[in-house]
């Protein structure tokens, strides 16, 4: 299957695509060094837009917002009759791309995270996929960046040579970091959400038949309770209510966001 397009999903503009798609349009742009930039969206990164003009802004101007979630999904069918019929995971995604960059001999480059999972990430992935060329890597500083790191940070991603740059730092701050990079690195850049804990073993992955009926939510949810209930208990309903209102037409989500009014870096 190829891309069906963008769709508007409550004013994000997420594209109806697989995972074959994607893999070659991120080799493609790899191939050709363009710079693009590519995030995978749960209903939290649908949701930080929707609520936020500036932050839906960033996302409707990414190359690809692929559907991450059973329930992104599962709005792009009801609302457009996609008939997708898988969803596009961040961290399956971020295998695919590896077993491809062995195959083809492209090298990648790892940003975020703290340094105890990405030494974890770097032997799974060199585990997995024997050979795979990992040009560097470098972990979250978990603060805004100054106009030099920023600097300096494009400048070290850039002299390696890698030709893709997956982006580990947590919704939504991975989205604003590869926003504002877009057209400082000609490579195109995943934001892959928490591919990095999961492939890396640190984070425990939920079952394959909670993933597929839309549960992931919950298991994640009885892992870090504390950290993460305010989103589950508060933003699923809430995405559910206006995917609603948005199907039964009563509600037209508008997809024209705010320009940032500042920078706001956070590597």
């Amino acid at each position: 299957m190829s891309s069906l397009g963008k769709c508007n999903v409550l004013g994000i503009m997420v594209d109806a695509t697989d995972y074959e798609s994607t893999v070659d349009f991120i080799f493609e742009c790899a191939a050709r060094r363009r710079g693009a930039i590519l995030s995978a969206l749960a209903v939290h990164g649908i949701m930080t837009g929707a609520l936020d003009p500036e932050h839906k802004y960033r996302l409707n101007s990414f190359d690809l917002l692929v559907p991450d979630g059973q329930p992104v999904r599962w709005a792009i069918n009801l609302l457009y009759k996609a008939k997708l019929r898988d969803r596009v995971y961040g961290p399956e995604l971020t295998r695919r791309v590896c077993e491809r960059a062995v195959r083809e001999g492209t090298s990648i480059y790892l940003y975020g995270s703290t340094q105890e999972t990405l030494t974890s990430l770097l032997d799974s992935l060199q585990e997995k996929f024997p050979g795979i060329k990992i040009a560097g890597s470098e972990p979250s500083t978990f603060r805004k960046l100054s106009p030099e790191e920023r600097a300096a940070v494009v400048q070290r991603i850039q002299s390696t040579g890698a030709a893709i740059v997956f982006v580990g730092l947590g919704c939504p701050r991975q989205e604003v970091f590869v926003y504002e990079l877009r057209n400082m690195i000609s490579v195109p850049l995943l934001a892959v959400g928490a591919a990095f804990p999961l492939l890396a073993g640190i984070l425990p992955q939920a079952p394959p038949w909670m993933q597929r009926r839309g549960l992931e939510w919950m298991f994640r949810l009885l892992m870090e309770p504390r950290r993460l209930w305010r989103r589950y208990l508060y933003l699923n309903p809430t995405y559910l209510f206006l995917t609603a209102l948005q199907w039964l037409r009563i509600w037209r989500f508008s997809t024209h966001g705010h320009p940032p009014a500042k920078e706001i870096l956070v590597g």
